[in-house]
């Protein structure tokens, strides 16, 4: 009689939230896939609801309780963890992040090491809850809408005067600033509470062909096309979705990786091992006794970095913090023996809206001098023109004639050149508002990731 009582009270519960996913379905076609990729699970779950990225776990007493109030209730909580996991809050790498703020909000970093909940914990679960919440509010859609009490409307309006986009580590970076009380966030978290975010932290484990990381990547691409392709039948609201999408699927490949766009295929004085064949060694050694009947090469065609520039933003925008971290980065890549020529040019030009400094590099000794004896010069504006400009008069001289390419390490606002160069232009972009930066359609562009930049460098400093 129990079991019959408890399937009973699961095929109901099922019943409320597959109801729930079709009605969301029917006003929300783009998020088709992301709707049907969980299970359902019936468990105790600390009275609440839940998700790992595979699954929704819920409590039926709790959930049930939530139908009584209405649907709309049901749905604005499916939506909220269907959001948490296509913005990739669940596997999120916050370590530095926290460390980073933990100076701000004068803490330890070892508070909070004994199990106990601290402030920058709190507020990152309030930051992920505030970015899908965000974009349930903006949603035009009776299913969903609610109205809002004085206290959210006022944090998103000061929250907006920020960022453009309330993406999670955006708004984590404003809750930080403004530097709350325990009470304080434990009231905001209180007023966007959903869900439960302790399966967050690994406690289901899933089986090995269940990648739920990979799969919610998979379906964030085929929602940003789709929202490419049919952009103009987009509900209002659904634009800072859009934003948010953009955001979490920006190119952030390896910047070692991404390098090598700028080698070039020369012949290098060498032993080409690979055209050594032992087998006509041996056998010209064994007949002639000693005479091999082939020999290596002496040459070897290897594709490398030999002259490039390297640009970096100094104006006031880009801070010293992370422009002498990623030439730390740089340098760390470029003093492998295998990454550049014996032979090589790097010009590290300094510049704002002018030209500030250029150091000619022409080896591994010079970049390390550099590296250790940087002192940065600028803070002015922003004006990309000006390192086109000079490379441009540089060539004309005569110099810089196998230029491969140019670096330029930036936030991204500045006033770009119309005219495309003879040469490859990259602009590796670190800003913060998250937004989307539109870069000439000849250049390339690549985000780097501000937390595992810093944590390479804390690396690399110990």
């Amino acid at each position: 009689m129990a079991r019959e009582m408890e399937k009973r009270i699961e095929e109901v519960c099922s019943r409320i939230l597959i109801s729930s996913r079709n009605e969301l379905y029917i006003h929300l076609r783009f998020f088709d896939v992301a709707l049907s990729a969980f299970i359902y699970v019936m468990g105790e779950q600390n009275g609440e609801l839940g998700t790992d990225g595979v699954g929704i776990y819920y409590d039926p007493g709790y959930l049930g309780g939530l139908y009584r109030q209405g649907r709309r209730e049901v749905n604005r909580a499916y939506l909220h963890m269907m959001l948490h996991c296509l913005f990739a809050h669940l596997w999120k790498k916050v370590r530095i992040r926290k460390q980073l703020a933990a100076k701000t909000l004068g803490i330890s970093w070892k508070d909070g090491e004994n199990g106990q909940e601290d402030l920058r914990d709190i507020l990152w679960d309030l930051a992920c809850d505030i970015s899908v919440e965000s974009i349930i509010d903006g949603l035009a859609l009776h299913c969903v809408r609610k109205p809002m009490s004085g206290d959210r409307r006022n944090l998103y309006a000061s929250l907006r005067k920020k960022r453009k986009t309330l993406n999670a580590e955006g708004v984590f970076e404003e809750l930080v600033k403004m530097q709350p009380s325990q009470e304080q966030a434990l009231l905001w978290e209180r007023e966007f509470h959903c869900d439960d975010h302790r399966l967050w932290k690994g406690g289901r484990k899933n089986p090995p062909f269940q990648r739920p990381e990979k799969n919610w990547e998979d379906i964030r691409d085929r929602m940003e096309t789709e929202m490419e392709t049919f952009g103009q039948d987009m509900a209002r609201g659904q634009a800072g979705l859009k934003e948010q999408i953009k955001a979490e699927n920006r190119d952030t490949r390896d910047y070692r990786r991404f390098l090598s766009k700028f080698a070039v295929l020369r012949e290098e004085q060498m032993v080409d091992l690979d055209s050594f064949d032992y087998i006509f060694y041996s056998y010209g050694m064994s007949l002639y006794g000693n005479m091999p009947l082939l020999e290596p090469q002496e040459t070897r065609e290897v594709k490398k970095i030999q002259d490039f520039v390297i640009a970096i933003d100094t104006s006031m925008s880009c801070s010293g913090e992370l422009v002498r971290g990623f030439l730390r980065e740089t340098y760390s890549v470029l003093r492998e023996q295998e990454c550049f020529f014996r032979r090589m040019q790097i010009h590290v030009i300094q510049c704002d809206e002018r030209i500030q400094s250029d150091r000619l590099i022409t080896s591994q000794e010079e970049l390390k001098e550099y590296m250790e004896n940087l002192e940065l010069a600028g803070k002015g504006g922003t004006d990309f023109r000006p390192v086109f400009q000079y490379i441009q008069e540089k060539q004309r001289k005569g110099e810089l004639r196998g230029l491969k390419g140019l670096l330029y390490f930036t936030d991204g606002k500045g006033i770009f050149p119309e005219c495309m160069p003879p040469y490859d232009v990259a602009f590796l972009l670190m800003q913060k508002e998250y937004e989307e930066i539109e870069v000439p359609c000849w250049a390339m562009k690549l985000y780097l990731d501000e937390e595992e930049l810093l944590e390479r460098n804390e690396r690399t400093e110990k």
